[in-house]
């Protein structure tokens, strides 16, 4: 009867293969500790040539006694060059990286427009100025048209322009006019057009 690798005990690490697994099972026999370590050294020499190609990986020999350890269900008894992890740290989740959530008034703006327009507010005086602030608004305004189709007022972006600079920033509609941006604001096609009719 044929032997199939689905009736087979799962491997624990499947890419080192049956083989490989068999040799840390018969390892984990040898009665004499020695003997044992031995044989475990010459099965990582053999992982180790497995995967030569990630021989410049940080702490590579670490890693193939970590997998050793964890093919042989953490029962093999050897002296192991290095220390290798338990088995109660193999599944422990990462410590949560702290993130420093901070009210957004406008989401439709976001966090790095409203940083970009403190700069500006805080600018000397000058063409440089006024051009990052006209920069800023026509984006502002792109913004907010991809969350209202049925466009935009260049009056609702400076009004939220000096909301967001405390009124260091104020723009004159009779003055100040922002691009239109129709592209953005025209239903999608379906890029093939109107097929004509086959002549017959």
């Amino acid at each position: 009867m044929l032997d199939y690798n689905t009736q087979r005990e799962r491997l624990v690490l499947p890419e080192y293969g049956r083989n490989v697994q068999q040799m840390v099972d018969y390892c984990m026999t040898i009665p004499d500790r020695e003997e044992r370590t031995r044989c475990a050294y010459a099965i990582v020499d053999i992982m180790r040539n497995l995967f030569s190609n990630q021989k410049d990986v940080d702490d590579f020999d670490k890693m193939l006694w970590n997998q050793l350890a964890i093919m042989s269900d953490f029962k093999l008894d050897i002296d192991y060059p290095c220390e290798v992890i338990k088995p109660e740290n193999l599944y422990s989740k990462p410590e949560a990286v702290p993130y420093k959530l901070t009210p957004i008034h406008f989401r439709h703006y976001g966090k790095i427009m409203e940083k970009l327009i403190d700069i500006a507010a805080d600018m000397p005086e000058g063409e440089e100025r006024d051009q990052l602030v006209m920069l800023l608004a026509n984006h502002m305004k792109k913004q907010l048209l991809s969350v209202n189709k049925d466009g935009v007022d260049d009056e609702k972006v400076f009004k939220d322009l000096a909301f967001y600079s405390y009124g260091k920033i104020l723009l004159d509609p009779d003055v100040c006019h922002l691009s239109d941006f129709k592209e953005l604001m025209q239903p999608q096609g379906n890029g093939g057009g109107k097929k004509g009719k086959k002549k017959k």
